[in-house]
């Protein structure tokens, strides 16, 4: 079946794939949203983060051997959730693809009245074994700083990260399981405070703190802001930017003269 994806072409009748990334950059600016799925216009491109990347990847590796196994990693028995075991589905390594993501198997649901496709690509899925619900889970990766300082997972900066974990909260249900209210953001906090040596031997070793920070989903924004975009990428014409958007005061100042 051919796909409808990149550019929105109102004459195609797929349903048109919108990952989590593209659904917060509509939250964040329609104008923004609509001139890159509607008018094509490419923003510059922002580079990697790889140490985030790294990261990811180094804890997905350590989750994945207790996967295989199905135990309870120590680190969730020391921090007071020896009732949670990573989750094994024969599709869970689709799960994690993003760039793939409206490909068969992976992580997404069409919402057929509108003619979409939402998804994206998890970090983790964690199963409750008292109650059989699964978690989603989100790695990140941070350093503090601020000596002592927790994770505000409320503050005004974290909202793509908890719309991100709505989001597919709500995909894992539309896909059919049985998704807990709970999530869970697993940070890694480097540790620029510590009095441990930077330099051991021939290696740079970084000490990570780890932050488990359950999180209580809430999916009542998606379906309107879902109803919305449909209806931006039907529109003839480009809204306004956002007053707060970067992109649209940068374009405002750059035709001042």
């Amino acid at each position: 079946m051919p796909r409808h994806r990149g550019v929105y072409k109102p004459s195609q009748v797929e349903p048109y794939e919108l990952s989590r990334f593209r659904v917060e950059n509509f939250i964040r600016c329609p104008a923004c949203f609509y001139m890159q799925q509607v008018e094509g216009i490419k923003f510059p491109e922002i580079p990697g983060f790889n140490i985030n990347e790294a990261t990811d990847v180094l804890l997905k590796r350590h989750f994945d051997r207790y996967r295989l196994l199905q135990e309870v990693p120590p680190i969730l028995i020391e921090k007071g959730f020896a009732n949670l075991v990573p989750f094994q589905h024969p599709n869970f390594e689709k799960w994690t693809q993003s760039l793939h993501f409206g490909a068969e198997g992976r992580m997404h649901t069409i919402v057929e009245d509108l003619n979409l496709k939402i998804g994206g690509g998890l970090d983790d899925v964690w199963r409750n074994t008292e109650t059989d619900e699964l978690h989603i889970v989100d790695y990140k990766s941070t350093s503090q700083k601020t000596e002592g300082r927790e994770i505000d997972m409320f503050d005004k900066f974290k909202g793509p990260y908890r719309r991100q974990m709505d989001l597919y909260v709500w995909v894992m249900r539309s896909m059919g399981f049985k998704i807990s209210d709970i999530g869970y953001f697993l940070y890694v906090d480097g540790d620029r405070f510590t009095r441990s040596d930077f330099i051991k031997g021939n290696l740079a070793l970084m000490e990570f703190k780890i932050n488990l920070i359950p999180y209580k989903v809430d999916v009542s924004w998606i379906r309107p802001a879902l109803e919305a975009i449909r209806e931006l990428l039907d529109s003839s014409y480009r809204p306004d930017h956002n007053s707060d958007c970067q992109h649209g005061r940068f374009l405002l100042q750059a035709t001042a003269n």
